[in-house]
């Protein structure tokens, strides 16, 4: 199964890959060397999952991206105090490098410009520059999930070039902002920006940043969780220069750009996107990358502001029809079939605001159970809201799904008019889209029919009442006297065959062809539907048990043909016969043990 959002991706990159825009960084001579066509797309998940578009393999160095992951290190080496003394956390409105100093303290306006970031690499914690360089180099590789390799030639080319940079670090060791010799931790700077990382790891990174710090495959924790918010914060108001105001107002995710071309954005708590392409604006910002952030964020309503849950909390419970079978019985074939297959059908309960993260992941629990799978209904009776970036994920699964010839159909949305309105805008269909039913039980009988579409049907079929379970284990030759002891009667389509609460008629019927409908009465009138009864079964055994008056309502659906035996003349052959009545008590007990044990399956489904 093609996932949405990887299918969503491709078009993307397809799409933006002709916007030819923009030119490579050339004050790092290095960097002029990259494929200007090179363009990679990457989201990660609060789980790991990776979707990748483009060259989302072609490593590239991570430059200014690595900003905030430093500071976090810094953060969690000197402490929150130390390290506002040093760098603040003000946008400066200004271009990357510039040389934004605070006028009373000369401490730079925040860590994501030169200035800042070069004081934060100098508070990482090591008695050398090498320890100090093993320790930025282990933290970002931690982010990554791998180590990382250092680009050499970008390293030394940005060395032997970077003159603004060592004199913003001779700046800030006049201001007492870094202490000793700033060379040293300059070079491990340089070095920072050298490392080479590829579209997966800039979302990994920003992934681990939504989750708290915690890596999602990995589980290691790669910083404190209590600096996880600071970060995100100085990311969201300085991370992207002197765009960072249009960026939040536009794009609503704390994110990084750096001038190899990489962006990485965060939505806390539900992705991290990473993108590269190194055709730049003016600014220094990815043009491409800044396209495809927006166009995500855009379509799938991705925004820090938007209100959102878990995702994994999304799907409630999962059942098969095998727990929960819909009251539609239609005959004994079927029924064997059904009890043999139903596990095929899977309901998937989903609550509370299903956004595109909570789609997503919706949909790969929907990937994992489609190889035994016929069909799948989502209720969606505790949703609370659809997105329009989920509405469109749903159509995407339900045309792949459909493709593979399963089923994806929904429940008790009628008179769900934003979860509709969600579905009619994100489709061309003229309807939802979606075949979609008033209850669960419909839903299961229409899923049903999809498993029993090669079986004959059941209003074809004769089935003789010597076959019922009813009568299983008795000899044929005491079935022969049992026979002459029927009668055979016929009931035109709605005819009522038992009333609820009229005095028992003694008789017990066995359906050879035909359907009825059960019905309950309920105590301020009018009726439960309970089953669909077809050929094979049968219906009124409670006379067996005493019963003095009917408690359902029976009704022909079709033309129906009942075998009808009567309890006095059952009862007088059982005196001459007592092993019959012996068997068929014991085969009614067999069978209403089997009712009760599907009625608490069912019992323990809709508790949950």
């Amino acid at each position: 199964m093609r996932l949405p959002i990887q299918s969503y991706l491709a078009e993307l990159y397809s799409r933006l890959a002709a916007l030819n825009d923009g030119d490579l960084a050339s004050y790092i001579p290095e960097l002029t060397r990259a494929n200007p066509d090179w363009f990679g797309l990457c989201i990660v998940t609060m789980d790991g999952y990776a979707y990748t578009a483009g060259d989302a393999a072609q490593t590239f160095t991570i430059q200014s991206v690595s900003k905030p992951f430093v500071y976090a290190q810094a953060l969690a080496d000197q402490g929150v105090e130390a390290v506002m003394r040093r760098v603040g956390v003000e946008p400066s409105g200004d271009a990357f490098n510039s040389i934004s100093l605070d006028p009373h303290t000369g401490a730079p306006r925040n860590p994501m410009i030169n200035a800042g970031a070069i004081a934060s690499t100098s508070l990482v914690a090591g008695d050398t520059p090498e320890h100090q360089w093993q320790r930025l180099h282990t933290a970002l590789s931690a982010f990554a999930g791998r180590s990382l390799s250092l680009d050499q030639a970008v390293y030394q080319s940005e060395s032997d070039t970077g003159f603004r940079n060592r004199a913003i670090a001779w700046m800030l060791r006049n201001f007492d902002i870094t202490e000793g010799d700033p060379m040293p931790s300059l070079e491990n700077y340089f070095r920072q920006c050298s490392l080479l990382v590829d579209c997966r790891d800039l979302a990994y990174m920003a992934a681990t940043l939504a989750n708290g710090g915690v890596h999602p495959l990995s589980g290691q924790r790669c910083m404190p969780a209590g600096h996880v918010e600071r970060v995100l914060s100085v990311m969201a108001t300085c991370g992207m220069y002197d765009y960072a105001g249009s960026w939040l107002y536009e794009v609503g995710m704390p994110a990084k750009s750096g001038v190899g071309g990489g962006i990485l954005a965060v939505l806390p708590g539900r992705f991290g996107i990473g993108v590269f392409s190194p055709r730049l604006d003016d600014k220094g910002n990815s043009v491409r990358g800044i396209a495809a952030c927006k166009q995500i964020a855009r379509d799938f309503g991705l925004n820090i502001f938007n209100r959102t849950s878990l995702p994994s909390l999304t799907v409630r419970r999962i059942y098969s029809a095998a727990e929960s079978p819909s009251r539609r019985q239609t005959g004994r074939h079927s029924v064997a079939y059904l009890r043999e297959h139903a596990g095929r059908i899977k309901t998937l309960c989903l609550q509370g605001e299903v956004g595109v993260d909570s789609a997503e992941y919706v949909i790969r629990q929907l990937q994992q159970l489609a190889p035994d799978t016929d069909s799948f209904i989502l209720d969606l009776h505790l949703v609370a809201n659809l997105s329009n970036g989920a509405a469109r994920l749903l159509h995407e699964a339900r045309r792949e799904l459909y493709a593979r010839n399963i089923a994806l159909v929904l429940s008790r949305i009628h008179g769900r008019k934003a979860i509709e309105d969600a579905l009619r805008t994100n489709t061309s269909d003229a309807s939802l889209g979606f075949l979609y039913f008033e209850g669960n039980d419909i839903a299961v009988q229409w899923c049903e029919n999809r498993l029993l579409k090669d079986l004959p049907d059941e209003d074809e079929i004769e089935c003789c009442y010597a076959d019922s379970g009813f009568f299983a284990g008795i000899e044929a030759s005491v079935m022969q006297h049992v026979c002459r002891l029927m009668q055979t009667r016929h009931y035109a389509p709605g005819e009522v065959i038992i009333d609820a609460g009229q005095a028992s008629d003694g008789a017990i019927y066995f359906i050879e062809h035909g359907r009825v409908n059960v019905l309950a009465p309920l105590p301020g009138g009018g009726h439960q539907f309970v089953a669909t009864l077809g050929p094979g079964m049968n219906f009124g055994e409670l006379v067996l048990l005493g019963q003095r008056t009917r408690n359902a309502l029976v009704h022909a659906e079709s033309a129906t043909r009942c075998r009808v035996l009567a309890m006095d003349d059952l009862n007088t052959l059982s005196a001459a016969l007592p092993e019959l009545k012996i068997a068929i008590l014991h085969n009614l007990s067999l069978d209403l043990a089997d009712k009760l044990k599907h009625a608490t399956q069912m019992i323990s489904v809709l508790a949950n």
